[in-house]
């Protein structure tokens, strides 16, 4: 270490300087803060606005620096170059530290990084925004672990930054502006996994706020609403399934996929939450057992209010912390992916909370909502709308996607309320909204940023699906980008629902005269990719559940949803069925208590639940119930006519070398037998299937043994056979070999 000159002078700074420093709103604390070399020694500065003594501790030995203005402390270090030193500060008589000078080191961030986050192109943006443990290899000095800190807030005229370091005093750790970026950051030494924080930012109008990190990977739990520093230490056991995942292509593969709200599937006594780590032991075996080829998770994103359903989100990139830390989320994807389970994410895009101290007016200024209150406020869900046009609020969103794909290794994601973000008239009256520059009611902003992170996601992720909950006849949901599609590898098919539970609901008498409710799907099958969803919206707000949306009595209720999930599991698309119609849940769905798990000791409803699990394992193995679910070719009526009786049947097809299924639905309350059905082929057709059978608590009518189909023309199909049809069934045959 070069010697010092011995007389040096405090480096000079003019006062309005130090005020600005004091009031938090000077951009570049760093150029006034820590160590500077200046007169042949260092100027040290350090801000301590509440300390009665500050001592700085290196080899030089121990300097008293002295109170220069509102809380900064000044002194010479009589060494040339910049040592490696400590801070031994004084409150109320009791001395703290040592502690490192944050401002001693240099960014954290890049130029490239900038440029990027600009331009609105950083695809790993967590990686550099947020809360980062980062290891710090300071020039001249010891290596420093803590965590860099940073926030995208255009237009503050300051930024600190509090938490349990600093006895939220966020006086003491004002943050710099990275040129003109809008990004502020901040590398505080020493602190780790665990840690609380929050950001303190000065609006353009003067006013400070206390706001969450926007890319915070976790939180207090509510109603607290601290951001919480987290470095994860999970190690993935999931390798098979992540390089199988890679060769795969969801449109042609089987998808039976199991629908649940975390925080209601179970409780414990107590009536408080499972854990991360208890859902990962008993939830993998139940999915398991029931032969799930996946799980949708509603979103497991941090919210601040239950009653949400997680669909009003204040952390994006945050794994609800209500359930445990971050790795818990990831040792449960991990066990259900050693399962053989995959998993889906709902993904809420489209809109966010209003809470004061998350993204609402974040730095001051509708920043992450359309300053456009036509664009940026949601009339029906009393919601902030993003802002699609703004470059890097598209970035926040798609490189989110991306994180969930990429770090939790979900296999796909359920974009929620797509219909919301296409039209500029959803739920909005005449004279609510303007049109686009084209004059239609399109938003342009919301289709480039839907095809924008859809073509991210499939390039960057190979294997994973998205799937769109649109519920309106835009065309092209599920068509490639290139072709001017948005996108999603699968649509919800929101028809199919309301028509079937349409005529589901209906008393057998009354279903000759809407049979065309069950057969119109078939129109428009193959138009997009579809998913068949039963699904949390059709169990809540006074719909019932639906087990009790059928008519008749408790028989004739298990019978009906029996026959109704045998056809909705052959018909083309895949399944999507929401927890607790598994086994006929009988009140409907409220987020506040678990599952009615008690009907499982009712033989019925075992019956049920026994069905579920058959209907999945024969999907399974029956490659024509989805190898070519997207392909005209993999579907044909055989009779789409007979409403006098009540019956509907097809064949599904898949490649060549797949053996065809028909499937037979009669919703009849009465049985048909000797019904001559028409067949593919002659010869011997087992019946695979058959929701009435006595297994299921059904009445034990069918065709134990198979039937034997003959040469003839009927129906359209060259051969046929007469088969028992049991009432309010569905009956699946597969040709023996």
């Amino acid at each position: 270490m070069s010697a010092s000159s011995p007389d040096a002078a405090i480096r000079p700074v003019p006062t309005a300087e130090l005020e600005q420093i004091a009031r938090g709103e000077h951009g570049h604390p760093h150029a006034l803060l820590g160590p500077h070399p200046y007169d042949g020694a260092v100027t040290l500065r350090v801000l301590r606005p509440l300390a009665e003594r500050v001592v700085a501790r290196g080899t030089f030995g121990e300097i008293a620096l002295e109170h220069e203005h509102e809380g900064v402390w000044a002194g010479v270090l009589p060494v040339a170059d910049v040592p490696d030193y400590r801070l031994v500060v004084t409150y109320d008589g009791v001395e703290v530290g040592p502690q490192d000078d944050a401002y001693r080191f240099l960014p954290t961030l890049g130029e490239v990084d900038l440029h990027l986050i600009n331009e609105g192109r950083h695809e790993n943006l967590w990686q550099v925004l947020g809360a980062r443990v980062h290891h710090y290899e300071a020039p001249g000095a010891a290596a420093v672990d803590g965590t860099s800190f940073a926030v995208w807030a255009p237009a503050a005229r300051g930024v600190r930054l509090k938490g349990d370091f600093n006895r939220w005093d966020g006086r003491e750790h004002p943050m710099r502006q990275l040129g003109t970026s809008g990004v502020w950051e901040l590398f505080v030494p020493d602190v780790g996994s665990g840690t609380a924080y929050k950001f303190a930012i000065l609006g353009p109008d003067g006013q400070w706020r206390e706001k969450a990190d926007p890319m915070a990977t976790w939180a207090e739990q509510p109603p607290h609403t601290a951001s919480k520093v987290f470095a994860s230490s999970h190690v993935w056991g999931d390798g098979e399934w992540m390089a199988a995942r890679r060769e795969k292509h969801p449109v042609a593969e089987p998808m039976s996929v199991y629908e649940m709200h975390l925080a209601s599937w179970r409780k414990n006594y107590d009536g408080s939450l499972w854990s991360w780590e208890q859902l990962a032991d008993d939830l993998v075996a139940y999915l398991a057992d029931l032969r799930f080829t996946h799980v949708e998770l509603m979103p497991v994103m941090q919210h601040p209010f239950g009653g949400s359903w997680g669909y009003h989100v204040t952390g994006y990139f945050a794994a609800d912390s209500r359930f445990g830390d971050p790795d818990g989320l990831k040792l449960l994807i991990d066990r259900l992916h050693q399962a053989g389970i995959g998993v889906i994410l709902d993904w809420v895009p489209g809109h966010f909370a209003t809470d004061e101290w998350a993204l609402a007016r974040f730095d001051g200024t509708p920043l992450y909502e359309s300053p456009d209150p036509q664009r940026g406020w949601h009339p029906e869900w009393g919601s902030f709308i993003f802002d699609f046009g703004r470059p890097e609020v598209r970035n926040f969103l798609y490189a989110n996607a991306l994180y969930w794909l990429e770090e939790f290794h979900a296999d796909g994601l359920r974009v929620d309320g797509v219909a919301s973000m296409l039209y500029l008239d959803y739920a909005r009256k005449d004279g609510e909204w303007t049109p686009n520059i084209h004059g239609g009611h399109e938003n342009l902003e919301a289709v480039q940023f839907l095809q924008e992170m859809n073509a991210t996601v499939y390039k960057r992720v190979p294997g994973i699906t998205t799937i769109a909950e649109e519920s309106t006849s835009w065309p092209g949901v599920t068509r490639a980008t290139s072709s001017d599609g948005l996108g999603f590898g699968f649509k919800w098919n929101m028809g199919w629902m309301h028509d079937s539970l349409g005529y589901l609901a209906r008393e057998p008498v009354h279903r000759s005269y809407h049979h065309g409710e069950l057969t119109f799907s078939l129109v428009y099958a193959f138009s997009e990719n579809y998913v068949l969803p039963l699904s949390h919206d059709e169990v809540v707000h006074g719909k019932g559940s639906l087990l009790r949306k059928m008519p008749g009595d408790r028989w004739q209720q298990l019978a009906n949803l029996r026959a109704y999930l045998g056809f909705m599991w052959a018909h083309p698309g895949k399944q999507l069925l929401f927890m607790g119609s598994e086994f006929g849940q009988e009140s409907e769905w409220a987020e506040s208590r678990e599952l009615d798990w008690w009907l499982l000791d009712h033989p019925e409803h075992r019956g049920l639940h026994a069905l579920v699990r058959d209907l999945n394992g024969v999907y399974r193995d029956t490659a024509a119930l989805w190898r070519r679910d997207h392909e005209g070719a993999g579907f044909s009526w055989i009779d789409a006519n007979d409403a006098g009786r009540n019956v509907f049947s097809f064949v599904r097809r898949g490649a060549e070398g797949d053996a065809d299924l028909v499937c037979v639905a009669n919703f009849a309350a009465v049985p048909h037998p000797g019904y001559r059905l028409g067949l593919p082929a002659a010869g011997r057709w087992e019946e695979v299937l058959n929701s009435d059978a006595s297994v299921y608590s059904g009445s034990g009518v069918g065709n134990l043994g198979g039937v034997e189909a003959v040469a003839g023309d009927w129906s359209g199909q060259p051969a046929h056979a007469d088969v028992v049809l049991p009432p309010l069934a569905t009956v699946w045959f597969r040709k023996a070999d």
